[in-house]
């Protein structure tokens, strides 16, 4: 599966994590967060030495992927088919000649985040900042989200179903 990574210097202000002391503070194994990022879940910043680096946004976003997994019983293929219906198009605001070529509007099974060769400004954009990833990134308002954008749009693509 393809993913950005993104190779950049943290933010002062955001408090970072090594891999090894985010799963201490969760709970989880190293292994575990390596294997949410081979399938897309999160995207954690890289430093220019390949080390990973994650941020309490990062921790709450695998909290809600652990309680999804554990609480409502939904598996890793599961979780990335329904982030793969939310609706990026119209949070992005893509004009209708992008939608139409956009492999993230027709994909099933993978969150916009981990495709590539996506139009528009989206080819360019850093997944990690974009308004997508950021809000699919709590369970709380996740729910809220989809709903909101679901009901008020049809889907673009007629082979996809929302």
């Amino acid at each position: 599966m393809a993913q950005e990574t993104a190779h950049i210097s943290p933010p002062s202000v955001e408090r970072w994590y090594s891999i090894g002391t985010a799963a201490r503070i969760l709970g989880i194994s190293v292994p575990t967060i390596r294997l949410y990022e081979r399938e897309g879940l999160i995207l954690p910043l890289r430093k220019p030495s390949g080390h990973r680096l994650f941020s309490d946004g990062d921790l709450e976003r695998i909290r809600c992927l652990r309680r999804t997994i554990n609480e409502k019983k939904i598996g890793i293929a599961g979780i990335r088919t329904l982030l793969s219906m939310v609706p990026c198009w119209s949070l992005m605001g893509c004009p209708p000649e992008a939608r139409s070529t956009c492999n993230a509007v027709t994909t099933i099974g993978s969150p916009c985040w981990t495709i590539t060769s996506k139009p528009w400004h989206c080819g360019t954009a850093a997944c990690r900042d974009c308004v997508v990833y950021q809000h699919m990134s709590d369970c709380a308002p996740l729910k809220r989200t989809i709903a909101a954008l679901t009901l008020a749009h049809t889907s673009p693509c007629p082979d996809r179903t929302l």
